[in-house]
């Protein structure tokens, strides 16, 4: 706490502190949110850390996690589940999930089997235990409840009349019936709308508001709760004085809902103008023509990204979409004026306006009209989608007319309205975030959470612009660089922007890369040379890498592209050889000497990049995030190497030591003594950056190569860039 209170952070910004489930890496599997994480050291330790915080005269900001809980039995993991599993409808629990019970023959869906069925029961996999003090169903380290008065029956029997239906995990993409986040099978979704589920959801931590123990909410995935106007409504009401700010990424000029009452977003916006400042558009075309020469793939990141919608609403979504087809079929079957309308008909063109959306979600209220961004935005995606339907324009029609409310009103009708908002950004988020971005490798370090990648560098006019709005309309609002969810790092992606400047010099360089890697392909050629460009693109941007972080990327990524390989269906052969190649180059002294000369090559430009990013990020309009041990150079890629542990030691000697008056030692000295400084002085001088008298004014620098503005009329920052 002294070394942050030194470094000149305000506030702790925490994951999830409830109970998850046992043995959970990140919180955000929440399964009891009447406790605090046990793992953590519950309520005691959470005092201890309040107190030492206070101490510091800093605060404590919460990730929050409204939107589901995690699948997990037995009991005492998740008891509101365990309610549902045995009582079925009628337990006391059964309305805080969305399940619906008219499908799978009125039972809840439980893939979580590794087998087909048949196979488990034939090989004596699934069993009843009837040593506690209840009967259980019981498969591997997995238990289930039995339903009252079934209990004597042979086991295949007793199965069938159970309130929950086991299956083989890979059902779970085609026949779900509850909602779930994203993709994810052990993460069902909340009706978090429901006040109840939302008192019992929320009391703990709004104690904690209560108490001054916590300062601010931070709300993860907004975009996954029926109406999260209303939702952040309840809770601004609930807890005042609380910072809230929300996960909600916009797309391209998408702005904020205005009727939204919090204090903006986390700040992937900003992460996106601050990269356009440093990346050069010169590279563009050349960088392009080495992509396309490389790979063989579309120069057009449009065309990749839709294919990547589509392939995931064919596969992870495809329950999604079969329950929201269901939904629009029955309320024409129910109109005698919509009863021509074929269930066929109105699937393809959910599918095509699903894939065209251009936004995660379009903000619709049962009974209300649809706002004007609303209607323009699936406006869009239905002229898209028509074009791509031809012969179903009408469907189109039907199905926008119903995603806007302008089709009445009613149950199935509203449900459809709300259902179609928390199914588009799901199509989003896998089908851009976890899948096109690991497919489209121009220069990946535009490939970003909130970014686009198809985007190569704007002047500072376009920042100025952003951020004199972002004062006007969120000034406390969060900007960042780093999080838990970006694909890599702030200073691997300043590194990698280098490559915009040198756009011709790396294409030849990539060349002789894949020349000199070639001999560690496997018989057939493997890997494909998509994954090849990812990795020099890598190497480069994270050296020096060992080989267990590598490869370990590598499957990560080779595996969300879902192209060779994938989660669900691996294929052990492809992953070998793609880890065979990771592991040669590595170990190849050629390739290494071409990999050191093109690290020194952009190093002197990488520095001008780390420091001037960061020192945007800290200044402009916002409450800066410095995700942990950002302070200084931190090499990491996507989740999970992004959680490795961080040097505390060392980098508060090395405050010390420049507090001391020491010249900096290096590019991590450097940084730290950026941060340091910035955040110091947004705390002694704070009336610059917050409140009435912060303002934001562009600073005219006569050159390409410098952007500045200034803050409050008292603080100026400076950067230099390309």
């Amino acid at each position: 706490m002294p070394y942050l209170r030194d470094l000149g952070v305000s506030h702790l910004y925490l994951s999830p502190v409830l109970q998850a489930a046992p043995g959970s890496t990140h919180g955000y599997d929440v399964v009891d949110h009447t406790r605090l994480s046990e793992e953590l050291g519950g309520e005691a330790a959470f005092a201890r850390l309040a107190r030492a915080v206070r101490e510091q005269d800093m605060g404590i900001v919460l990730d929050v996690v409204p939107n589901h809980v995690a699948v997990t039995v037995p009991e005492w993991h998740n008891p509101r589940l365990w309610s549902v599993l045995r009582d079925g409808p009628t337990s006391p629990s059964a309305g805080w999930f969305d399940v619906d019970w008219s499908i799978q023959h009125g039972a809840l869906l439980m893939p979580v089997l590794g087998r087909r069925i048949g196979q488990c029961l034939r090989d004596g996999e699934i069993r009843l235990d009837r040593s506690g003090a209840e009967p259980v169903v019981r498969y591997h380290d997995h238990a289930f409840p039995v339903r009252p008065g079934t209990e004597d029956m042979p086991l295949p029997e007793l199965l069938t009349q159970q309130w929950y239906r086991l299956a083989h995990w890979r059902v779970a993409d085609e026949e779900l019936n509850y909602r779930r986040f994203f993709d994810v099978d052990t993460l069902a979704a909340i009706r978090v709308e429901d006040p109840e589920v939302f008192d019992e959801t929320h009391a703990l931590l709004l104690r904690l508001c209560a108490e001054g123990a916590v300062d601010g909410l931070r709300i993860d995935h907004p975009d996954g709760l029926a109406d999260p106007r209303a939702y952040l409504c309840r809770l601004r009401a609930r807890a005042p004085g609380a910072w809230l700010v929300v996960e909600k990424i916009l797309e391209g000029d998408e702005r904020l809902p205005a009727d939204w009452p919090c204090d903006g977003t986390t700040g992937y916006e900003a992460l996106a103008r601050v990269l356009q400042l440093v990346l050069d558009p010169a590279g563009a075309e050349p960088l392009t023509g080495r992509w396309v020469e490389a790979t063989g793939e579309p120069r057009e990141y449009a065309v990749v990204a839709e294919q990547a919608r589509r392939d995931v609403l064919a596969g992870p979504l495809r329950a999604e979409v079969n329950r929201l087809a269901e939904l629009a079929w029955g309320i024409c079957q129910g109109d005698v004026m919509l009863r021509d309308f074929t269930r066929r008909g109105i699937e393809e063109a959910l599918l095509e306006i699903l894939v065209a959306m251009p936004v995660y979600r379009a903000y619709v209220v049962p009974g209300e009209p649809a706002p004007d961004a609303a209607r323009e935005q699936l406006g869009e995606a239905a002229a898209r989608a028509a074009g791509r339907a031809p012969g179903r324009e009408e469907e189109v029609g039907l199905v926008a007319g119903l995603a806007l409310g302008d089709r009445g009103r009613g149950r199935r009708r509203d449900e459809f309205l709300v259902r179609f908002q928390q199914t588009s950004g799901p199509v989003m988020a896998k089908g851009v975030e976890d899948t096109a971005l690991y497919r489209w490798l121009r220069l990946v370090a535009a490939n970003e959470v909130g970014a686009d990648p198809s985007e190569m560098g704007e002047s500072p006019d376009r920042l100025h612009a952003w951020a004199a709005a972002q004062q006007d309309r969120h000034p406390q609002g969060m900007t960042t660089l780093s999080t838990h969810d970006t694909k890599r790092s702030e200073d691997v992606r300043a590194r990698l922007a280098v490559l915009s400047e040198l756009g011709r010099e790396w294409a030849e360089r990539q060349a002789a890369l894949s020349a000199a890697g070639a001999r560690h392909r496997d018989a057939e050629g493997r890997p494909d040379p998509v994954m090849e460009h990812l990795l020099w693109q890598t190497l480069v941007g994270a050296w020096p890498i060992d080989a267990d972080r590598l490869t370990a990327y590598m499957e990560k990524a080779s595996r969300e592209a879902k192209v060779h390989t994938s989660w669900t269906a691996p294929d052990e052969v492809y992953d070998a050889a793609l880890r065979g190649y990771a592991e040669g180059v590595l170990g190849d002294p050629d390739v290494v000497a071409l990999i050191e000369e093109a690290s020194a090559l952009i190093a002197p430009h990488a520095r001008a990049n780390v420091l001037a990013q960061k020192l945007v990020q800290l200044t402009l309009p916002g409450v800066p995030d410095t995700y942990q041990g950002c302070e200084v150079v931190r090499l990491s890629l996507v989740d999970p190497d992004n959680r490795r542990p961080v040097g505390w030691d060392g980098m508060r000697e090395a405050l010390e030591r420049l507090d001391a008056g020491a010249e900096p030692r290096g590019l991590d000295d450097e940084k730290l003594l950026v941060t340091s400084r910035a955040l110091r002085l947004r705390r002694e001088r704070p009336g610059w950056f917050a409140g009435e008298g912060a303002t934001y004014e562009p600073l005219p620098t006569g050159s390409a190569h410098a952007a500045g503005f200034v803050r409050g009329g008292g603080a100026v920052t400076l950067v230099t860039r390309l």
